[in-house]
């Protein structure tokens, strides 16, 4: 077996997977790493492995776990407080999850993507009349899932500055006190805004899960506050960066930006490849309650288990040619949104968010090219979600 390699890593590239990662894969599908604080962990890397693991009932999503796997320091708070919908099994997962599916379907966000379609429309106009060059992530990535959550949720997107930076806080924080004061200011902001609206009713999936959960007492306050931050901070954080990234990504593969200049049926398709290919969210955690005998490995109970998506997303076992960028395969079983019982309950919403953007920026700014060497354009270190700090553009 190789050296034992800290979880998590920064990349080289930010559209590939961080290199320390790659000699896990001769271990086979499962490797062992090591935190922050010294315990370990392990790491799985082989595609059929994660599927299977993510949907097995054996791992458990409880962070109030004592031996719930821990990967940054900021985060180690978030074993004292209950977390709803992310860190509970089921059966409380499923009965938490059933209040927020109907916002999510498929045909509510093909529903939206005139609405969505307007909000890229009218940033693009912006850009294009202030003229080059511009940052795609302050004038575009950010502003489009912002925008598009809040029209869901009934947020008002005046107070994007505010939410948007205590996510970044939340995110990207250096230590576990900055950690929490930004969830704590964004908790309050959010019971606030829910106060306002049991006075004062607006249109929004907050204010469905108000009239239909928080009144029947199916919902407690404590739980709709955390249910809103989730949705809040997931909803554009998450698409935000597979906007940059898949732009900066596109433009360093010209070849396969001409197949979608070509034909844009292809769209679709290459949303899904982004997805496969970019794995922004590397790092998904669960704790074992029971052994669980899977790859030649033996993952006991009480030990952590934590998801290396950017790897799976490029096993060749499941993928031919993993590293390469190619529309026509079937991305589709891809984990980018994870697997079993908690995959991403938005990812119709970022579908069709990643689809219009894409679509519009590359077909009304035909002439769109990197305004700065990529080498020297800066991107997210690895205890984050991946993505662009910034992405200067000219056309």
């Amino acid at each position: 077996m190789t050296e034992t390699v800290s979880f998590p890593q920064d990349r080289t590239c930010p559209y590939q997977p961080p290199s320390a990662y790659q000699p896990l894969r001769a271990e086979g599908p499962l490797a062992r790493v090591t935190f922050y604080d010294g315990r370990s962990a392990w790491l799985v890397t082989g595609h059929a492995e994660a599927r299977a693991l993510m949907s097995d009932p054996r791992l458990s999503a409880d962070r109030m776990n004592p031996a719930f796997p821990i990967t940054i320091e900021r985060a180690a708070q978030i074993r004292r407080t209950r977390t709803p919908l992310l860190g509970v099994d089921d059966p409380e997962h499923n009965t938490q999850r059933r209040m927020l599916i109907p916002g999510f379907t498929v045909k509510r966000a093909a529903a939206m993507r005139p609405q969505i379609q307007r909000i890229v429309d009218g940033l693009i106009d912006r850009m294009l009349a202030q003229g080059p060059p511009a940052e795609l992530v302050s004038a575009f990535a950010l502003p489009v899932p912002s925008m598009v959550i809040c029209l869901l949720l009934g947020v008002p997107y005046a107070d994007h500055e505010f939410f948007e930076e205590q996510s970044r806080r939340m995110l990207r924080s250096g230590s576990a006190q900055e950690f929490e004061d930004a969830r704590e200011q964004l908790e309050n902001y959010l019971a606030e805004l829910i106060s306002g609206k049991e006075k004062k009713p607006g249109e929004g999936l907050l204010d469905d899960l108000i009239d239909d959960q928080l009144r029947t007492g199916a919902l407690t306050r404590e739980d709709l506050v955390t249910f809103a931050l989730i949705l809040l901070i997931a909803g554009h954080e998450t698409t935000s960066n597979m906007i940059s990234l898949g732009t900066f990504t596109l433009l360093e593969h010209p070849a396969q930006l001409a197949q979608l200049r070509a034909d844009e049926s292809l769209i679709p398709a290459a949303v899904e490849e982004l997805l496969r290919f970019l794995s922004i969210a590397d790092g998904m955690v669960r704790v074992a309650t029971e052994d669980i005998e899977i790859g030649g490995r033996t993952i006991r109970a009480d030990e952590g288990v934590v998801f290396a998506n950017s790897t799976i997303n490029r096993d060749g076992t499941a993928y031919a040619s993993p590293d390469d960028l190619d529309w026509h395969r079937s991305a589709r079983h891809h984990v980018a949104f994870g697997f079993g019982i908690h995959q991403c309950l938005g990812q119709n919403l970022a579908r069709a968010e990643m689809e219009i953007a894409l679509r519009s920026l590359f077909t009304r700014i035909p002439g769109l090219r990197l305004a700065a060497p990529a080498a020297e354009i800066p991107f997210k270190p690895g205890d984050t979600l991946q993505g662009m700090i910034e992405l200067p553009l000219a056309w």
